[in-house]
């Protein structure tokens, strides 16, 4: 870009790069097989960091609507582990907020029902918000409203206007996806009343920066988030966080629970214990950005390196999980169907498509078993352990499991 860009969430301007990964098109894109693909549109990838706010973010080329739109490829529902996270999540807020009959919990970006099948179930009304039509589909199926649009603050200010009174506002992964993200969190601050609290999770910036997980940016992920950052965009808007969990979901998360600033909520020793993480690492200035683009040009070197050696020793490789943060790692990396031979995914949505860039064809799990191969990538590194469980009978017959992040590793 010519023009120096400006912080989306406070105006600055951009000035300090965290990584440039190029040319890249839109991650959950997916092609079908027979389709020509010749056409097929690639935008810059550029992940700056503010040096006023400290919000890490990519620069806005592609409009929302052409990420979000009627047909969403991911499905929260095809991850085990993902849906035993948040079962345990809506066991925990049941209990802290003793939520029942007359609550009402409202869950922002609530995709095909994942997590409010679990308050739904044991008779706590829900209200879903999703903006991709064929997850909305999925989740009213389960019995759960839902509302096919953005949240906005006009959104928020609606639903206030027509009683709802949400004892719990959530949202897992989604503050991250969104452009405005000023508007997003002022929607929350008008909805909230009186001690109801929000809480958000997301992939902690520090961990993506320790990790090399240069793999998680792409297109619809706008912003890129430490506590730093989140406390001074909800501050704005005039909430306060008073906790914060650490996760080990999407290679390790923060969970931020806030509320209105004249709530009653004592703050709680988590919120200390992550600024405090995050000064140590510098996040509050240049420094603790630097030098992360050289060690993401590593991680590609390493790749590339195992593929082109496992091609020239006539050894085949499968990729596991059409994941968005695998074609992240694949297109940055110039990888293409001569260098992973297919890839396989549980979600028929991805299944007889072609990835975004790369065009490696995707088939069910049981193309492993039609064309076995000796050595299966696994994409989504953050269910490592859920898919080599799964794929316990191939470990048996030899095949060997590769992941890329933070280096390539092999295990047998």
């Amino acid at each position: 870009m010519s023009q120096t860009p400006a912080c989306r969430a406070c105006g600055a301007p951009l000035t300090l790069t965290l990584v440039d990964l190029g040319l890249s098109p839109l991650a959950n894109s997916y092609i079908p097989i027979k389709a020509d693909a010749s056409g097929e549109k690639c935008y810059p990838l550029h992940a700056r960091v503010c040096t006023d706010c400290w919000l890490v973010q990519v620069d806005d080329v592609v409009p929302a609507d052409e990420i979000f739109h009627g047909d969403y490829a991911y499905f929260s529902s095809f991850s085990d582990s993902w849906l035993q996270h948040m079962r345990r999540y809506a066991t925990k807020m049941m209990d802290e907020l003793h939520l029942g009959p007359r609550s009402l919990v409202v869950e922002i970006a609530s995709n095909d029902g994942y997590l409010l099948q679990y308050f739904k179930g044991v008779g706590i009304p829900v209200l879903g918000v999703e903006p991709s039509g064929n997850t909305a589909a999925a989740a009213e199926a389960k019995g759960i409203p839902t509302l096919v649009e953005f949240w906005t603050e006009a959104l928020a200010r609606r639903l206030k206007a027509e009683g709802r009174k949400p004892d719990l506002i959530c949202s897992a992964n989604v503050l991250a996806h969104v452009p405005d993200i000023n508007d997003f969190v002022r929607g929350i601050a008008t909805l909230l009343q009186d001690d109801a609290i929000y809480t958000v999770e997301f992939p902690h910036l520090l961990n993506l920066i320790r990790g090399v997980q240069f793999d998680t940016i792409y297109h619809e992920h706008y912003s890129y988030l430490s506590l730093l950052a989140v406390e001074k965009i909800f501050a704005r808007a005039g909430l306060r966080v008073f906790e914060v969990e650490e996760l080990p979901t999407h290679g390790g998360s923060l969970r931020v629970w806030a509320c209105l600033k004249g709530a009653s909520h004592a703050e709680r020793p988590g919120v200390a214990r992550v600024r405090a993480d995050e000064a140590e690492a510098r996040l509050d200035r240049p420094e603790g950005y630097l030098g992360f683009a050289d060690r993401v040009q590593e991680v590609r070197d390493g790749l590339v390196d195992f593929l082109t050696s496992a091609h020239h020793g006539r050894k085949t490789v499968a990729a596991y999980g059409a994941a968005a943060k695998g074609n992240t790692l694949l297109n940055y990396c110039g990888v293409t169907e001569e260098m992973i031979a297919y890839c396989v995914d549980r979600n028929p949505a991805k299944q007889g498509t072609l990835l975004p860039g790369s065009h490696v064809p995707v088939f069910d799990v049981d193309e492993l078993d039609r064309r076995p191969p000796d050595f299966v990538l696994i994409l989504p590194w953050n269910l490592k352990t859920e898919i080599v469980r799964q794929l316990a009978d191939m470990r048996k017959r030899g095949v060997r499991f590769v992941t890329a992040v933070p280096q390539v590793s092999l295990s047998t």
